[in-house]
């Protein structure tokens, strides 16, 4: 193994490396001050182009080594928009690619320029906005409902957007789009990667493009070809301000915005492949390596950030302040997180000094922390496995939650019988107390049924497998296990009797999704049915295969109702948003205590947990009021494809109850029925039913 570089010391960034002040371009008295590090450099030099000309070299300057292992140059030749790079040489040694005729990015550079395939230049800008009083709205977590968007995707065909502003940081904060943020009840929008990226070579060979972003060049530059033609035209300090304007119009209308970052791995790919930044500036000390300069890739990306390094967690640490602070950026979704908690042995530890850094930094006090808890490197999954202040995606709820729903039901057809009975869903639906620690709560589970990456949630109802040829490797990617069921028909059918039950699966899905304790999160168009097809890899894809659509069928516009009711009845019963864990013997505030039921309206044995013959139980949540008055759910979940009565509970202090939702009806009903107890519902097939005790 490589000899390990010098861990972080400590948590908290006042006590972390000093000589890691101020990289990047500073200003002091009208002179610019560039600041890189580098340890195995035996020499760096600041190169000045021409305003207009990528390839016309006006200066190049020396830098000098300040103490330890950075480098600095002062010179007023750095003033706004100048376009500069930086060039290194030093020893030829395993892990070294140093090249002094390679022209690098600056890492801390926040505007970039392109002269063509691989060929940038940074840019040193001002960033000086103006916010007009506009803060963080600071959605608390129990209220926090994640929309997960593509900045292009979202705004690319809609009517009310105009053409100039389609898929553009602007078309996403257009007042269209906003509408129809409010109106869904989202509050948060995490947004797909867009931090600077580029399209791997293989992807352009074959016509394709990296349209998710998963692919950075610089980790504090918006990608430019989200901004509007007129900010690219204008250059890098102009798409900052589209950008920041974006997020306080966002943020006007009590939207917080939330980054997909990918720290875990860049553009630069396995040896080989492109020497854009970090490779040229110190390929040992950034990425993770064997003796011999082989990479140990734990992305499958080809490469590895090196988080035992100080240099590259303080670059991790330094981006997270400048987007929280500078771009006042409400909370980070991070990809593969499992990889930045990797220490020098590759080891994958909970109190990593980067991961408490993160969670320790008063300057990112307040913003949300949501790791994606994996890798694919040994030990990778780590659900449940972070600290203190962190959220977690939680893919054992997706996979539950699926299987309830979708697979189960496939076997169940095929045996007469279900796999299994109904005591893991209620876990999920409870908070992931088997997942998540009591001093963490149900709210460090961030819940989802689908992602970015998979089936959408039509195509999950709608599809056995993928269908992810137009992808270019044959079908090789994306997930083989999907968990999805095509209720009889794959793909598009007019079999009304497997449309009624695909939109039915779908709408157990969403309201197990938005019913459930924990944080939600929706993918953007599964509020209406988007489909991509198949296709459960669509992330080469720039076309109408994943922008949304909003010209919507009547059976959209339905779903889309079923949603907003759903949304909407989550945020008027605090029951179903619990902020800690109930205690067997203690109360709790703002807790849910929890009675489960079975469908003749007594207590839930043993036997029935786990029977797959009985897929029926109601979920009874009564809150524990600190900051709203006291409510009580009843929750019905019907899991077989056969007809069923239930007879609701008969409970202590309960006079009756009202009806507020149900997923057999194909449009919501908002009558809000009386029901008493004792009383029976009849349930045709799988369905589910929301009631509030009174």
């Amino acid at each position: 193994m490589p000899t390990p570089e010098p861990l972080l010391a400590t948590a908290d960034p006042a006590l972390l490396t000093p000589e890691l002040d101020n990289l990047g371009v500073s200003y002091h008295d009208g002179e610019g001050c560039l600041r890189v590090w580098s340890a195995h450099a035996d020499r760096l030099e600041l190169v000045i182009f021409d305003s207009t000309d990528l390839d016309w070299i006006t200066h190049t300057v020396p830098m000098e080594r300040r103490g330890g292992d950075v480098w600095e140059v002062r010179t007023d030749l750095l003033r706004p928009g100048a376009r500069y790079a930086v060039r290194a040489d030093g020893p030829s040694a395993p892990g070294n690619t140093f090249n002094p005729r390679t022209l690098l990015v600056e890492p801390y550079s926040k505007g970039m320029v392109s002269g063509g395939f691989g060929d940038w230049r940074s840019v040193a800008v001002d960033g000086a906005f103006d916010w007009g009083g506009v803060g963080k709205p600071a959605v608390p977590l129990d209220r926090t409902v994640i929309y997960e968007a593509h900045v292009k995707g979202v705004s690319k065909r809609h009517p009310e957007v105009p053409p100039a502003l389609h898929g553009t940081y602007a078309g996403l904060a257009h007042p269209a789009m906003i509408e129809h943020f409010l109106n869904l009840g989202i509050t948060s929008i995490e947004l797909l990667p867009v931090h600077a990226f580029a399209t791997e070579p293989r992807l352009l060979q074959l016509g394709l493009t990296n349209y998710w972003g998963y692919n950075s060049l610089n980790y504090f530059t918006p990608h430019a070809d989200y901004a509007t033609a007129a900010s690219r035209a204008e250059g890098p300090e102009a798409i900052l301000r589209e950008f920041k304007g974006m997020v306080r119009l966002l943020h006007e209308a009590g939207l917080e915005v939330i980054l997909d970052v990918v720290y875990n791995h860049t553009s630069e790919e396995g040896i080989g492949g492109p020497r854009t930044s970090m490779r040229g500036l110190d390929n040992r000390a950034y990425y993770r390596q064997q003796d011999d300069g082989t990479y140990i890739d734990v992305t499958g990306c080809g490469n590895s950030v090196n988080t035992a390094t100080d240099a590259a967690s303080r670059l991790i640490l330094d981006s997270l302040r400048y987007w929280a602070n500078d771009v006042q950026i409400d909370g980070f979704r991070f990809d593969l997180g499992a990889t930045l908690g990797r220490d020098a042995h590759h080891t994958f530890t909970p109190d990593h000094p980067l991961l408490r850094a993160i969670i320790d930094d008063p300057q990112l006090a307040g913003v949300k922390k949501i790791s994606e808890p994996w890798d694919v490197g040994m030990g990778g999954w780590q659900t449940g496995n972070f600290g203190d202040g962190w959220l977690e995606w939680n893919d054992r709820y997706r996979d539950r939650v699926r299987n309830f729903w979708l697979s189960d039901v496939d076997y169940a057809r095929r045996a007469s019988t279900a796999p299994v009975g109904v005591g893991g869903l209620a876990t999920r639906l409870a908070g992931s107390s088997n997942t998540f620690s009591r001093e963490r709560g149900p709210l460090a589970s961030v819940n989802f049924v689908t992602a970015h990456d998979g089936f959408t949630l039509a195509d999950l109802v709608s599809y056995d497998v993928k269908h992810n040829l137009g992808n270019g490797e044959q079908g090789r990617d994306g997930a083989d296990t999907n968990r999805s069921f095509n209720h009889g028909s794959e793909g598009p059918t007019a079999d009304p009797v497997i449309l009624a039950a695909r939109l039915k699966a779908a709408r157990n899905l969403l309201g197990t999704l938005l019913l459930s304790a924990g944080v939600p999160m929706i993918t953007a168009g599964d509020e209406f049915g988007r489909s991509q097809r198949g296709n459960n890899n669509a992330y080469c894809h720039d076309s109408t295969l994943t922008w949304l659509r909003w010209d919507h069928s009547d059976w959209q516009k339905d779903l889309l109702a079923h949603t907003q009711r759903l949304l909407h009845l989550r945020r008027e019963n605090p029951a179903l948003r619990p902020k800690r864990f109930a205690h067997e013997t203690e109360t709790v505030p703002s807790a849910s205590v929890i009675d489960w039921y079975d469908e003749r309206g007594e207590t839930m044995s043993g036997e029935r947990w786990t029977n797959p013959a009985h897929r029926t139980l109601q979920y009874v949540a009564t809150s524990t009021p600190e900051d709203e008055p006291l409510n009580r759910i009843l929750l019905i979940i019907h899991g077989n494809e056969s007809a069923i009565d239930v007879r609701l509970p008969e409970l202590e202090g309960v006079s009756h109850f009202i009806q507020l939702w149900s997923s057999v009806d194909d449009v919501p009903d908002v009558q809000e029925t009386r029901r008493e107890p004792g009383e029976t519902i009849t349930l045709p097939s799988t369905a589910m039913v929301l009631l509030r005790a009174e």
